[in-house]
């Protein structure tokens, strides 16, 4: 059992535990899908991929870093932190929990955001060459209890992202590709390189950490990643100029009874930056989808993107649905 140094008197009988390793997450799964679902957030979470992402955690040692709350056995909150090295320069030291709606209100988050600061801290010690830090963390705009926590311990709201839906992929037309650019069909073995090609033009995203080895084996085995035929890629000769990758969120159209495709990653690499290519790709990736039955898609992005993705987006007909808080606090 592990200590919190705030103790949380409304809640008789909880306690704090540190992570017992792969038997936690089917419980830490279900607490975290009852707070999208109460957050009115769509997105549907299976226990392969939820398992997958604790299989190939960066800068994070789950056995320290990740604490869980109960109350009678039964988890009702879990937290985990861990620590990037940002493109921009110095490291962000990132916390997160979620509590089950039904456990909200009580203290259990104040009392987990103060637990994973002091542990961020201790882990910040031994990082005497970090530069800047600061702690990070980020959440729905519709979490309001989340909002008032964060403002509270001191932290402020920095950027601002959007989740945009295109209700309706009719009316798309297909802009010509820029000279000398073309897609071709992607397969398995062409991963690796054009993973490598996203961690390249992401770096000029704000807040973007370095990619990682396990951030590699995290996308080489995601199942949403096993079919690439709405991926467009365009190359010129040997080297990939832009990726845009489109997987099918299928639970989550099961559940929401939806024909809607995710498009995980839009990038462009500079040298081919301002010639179309993304809306040329993007477009061709979204007729695809059409043509293969599908009837909407959504993805996330930076409001401020420094590639005027959001106008991007909007020219295709996509939307803002929901927005996410980026908050930041000095160390």
């Amino acid at each position: 059992m592990t200590t919190i140094d705030t103790p949380v008197t409304a809640v008789p009988g909880l306690r704090f535990r540190m992570y017992r390793g792969d038997a936690d997450l089917s419980a830490m799964l279900r607490v975290y899908s009852a707070a999208h679902e109460a957050d009115g957030l769509e997105e549907v979470t299976i226990l392969e991929q939820f398992t997958l992402n604790y299989a190939t955690l960066v800068n994070c040692d789950p056995e320290r870093d990740v604490t869980l709350a109960e109350v009678e056995g039964e988890v009702v909150a879990y937290a985990r932190v861990f620590w990037q090295d940002l493109v921009e320069g110095g490291r962000s030291y990132e916390c997160f929990g979620f509590v089950h709606p039904a456990w909200r209100r009580r203290g259990i988050g104040g009392a987990l955001v103060r637990h994973n600061e002091a542990l961020l801290r201790r882990i910040a010690a031994d990082h005497p060459d970090a530069g800047p830090r600061c702690f990070s963390s980020e959440g729905s705009d519709r979490d309001a209890g989340n909002v008032a926590l964060m403002a509270r311990e001191g932290y402020q709201a920095v950027r601002y992202f959007y989740d945009m839906v295109a209700p309706t992929l009719e009316g798309i037309r297909l802009p010509p590709m820029p000279e000398g650019v073309e897609t071709r069909a992607v397969a398995r073995e062409q991963y690796r390189a054009i993973w490598q090609a996203q961690a390249e033009a992401f770096r000029d995203h704000w807040g973007e950490a370095e990619w990682r080895e396990a951030d590699w084996r995290r996308f080489h085995a995601d199942p949403d990643n096993a079919d690439p035929s709405l991926w467009r890629v365009g190359w010129e000769g040997d080297r990939i100029a832009g990726v845009i990758v489109t997987t099918v969120p299928v639970e989550e159209n099961e559940r929401h009874q939806r024909r809607r495709v995710y498009v995980g990653g839009v990038s462009v690499r500079r040298p081919w930056r301002r010639r179309g290519l993304a809306r040329a790709l993007l477009a061709r990736s979204l007729v695809a989808a059409r043509e293969a039955g599908f009837t909407s898609a959504s993805l996330g992005v930076d409001s401020d993107s420094p590639t005027g993705a959001t106008d991007l987006y909007r020219s295709l007909g996509f939307e803002p649905e929901r927005t996410f808080i980026a908050w930041r606090k000095p160390m």
